[in-house]
């Protein structure tokens, strides 16, 4: 498919500003691809609207068709139709996606080029790192729902990634997103204020009434019996 509708990219890298876990978090907890998918280098973050890709395993064929479709703000999400470590992407890909202004890549497969990503600070998130290489012969589908992480990715869904992970923000949710992040933000900042000046989580958050009920209780060590 060509042109999808797609999430807005401002409030795209907003969310991605803020964060995996916050992002996640701030919606219930869903969306998160889990950890499997890890950053080939530290320190990427990224937030952008997903252009799907369908791969056979071992064969690379639709990313080419794919990058065509790519444009500035977009995501590179790739899955294959069983599961595959093999290096699909490398620099060379992420040399093409640059140019295009795309934010970065998840793959549910294996990438290769890890310091030349790194070098050029392109963004990519997978489950594998591979060498292996493939082939360019079987065709595939571009801009379809994909399945990663037990999550459901489509066109112009928002993709964000940092050292956390992954997670997914449908692009009916990133309005509902943007404002519980927002808030989050806020309590947590609160929060990070008063824990410096030395409260305890216990009393911030109403823990310390809930312990008995949970069973818990202090004893001194003279007390204690093991």
């Amino acid at each position: 498919m060509t042109d999808p509708p797609r999430a807005d990219i401002a409030a795209a890298e907003t969310l991605g500003g803020y964060g995996v876990a916050t992002v996640h978090e701030a919606l219930g907890r869903v969306g998160y691809l889990g950890p499997e998918f890890r950053p080939v280098w530290t320190g990427a973050r990224m937030g952008g609207t997903a252009v799907t890709v369908m791969c056979w395993p071992g064969d690379n064929l639709m990313i080419h068709v794919a990058v065509e479709q790519c444009r500035p703000g977009d995501v590179l999400v790739v899955a294959t139709n069983s599961p595959c470590t093999d290096g699909l992407f490398g620099e060379l890909f992420a040399t093409a996606l640059q140019h295009r202004g795309v934010r970065g890549a998840v793959l549910a497969t294996g990438v290769r080029d890890v310091a030349d990503l790194r070098e050029m600070g392109f963004p990519v998130w997978s489950r594998a790192v591979s060498a292996q290489g493939t082939v360019k012969s079987t065709a595939g589908a571009v801009n379809v729902p994909i399945s990663l992480g037990g999550q459901t990715v489509h066109p112009g869904d928002v993709l964000l990634g940092d050292d956390d992970g992954v997670t997914l923000v449908p692009r009916a949710a990133v309005d509902r997103a943007l404002v519980a992040a927002e808030e989050r933000v806020r309590k947590e900042s609160a929060a990070r204020a008063a824990f410096a000046a030395g409260e305890l989580g216990l009393d911030r958050y109403g823990l310390r009434a809930r312990l008995p009920e949970l069973g818990v209780e202090y004893v001194s060590h003279t007390e204690y019996r093991p």
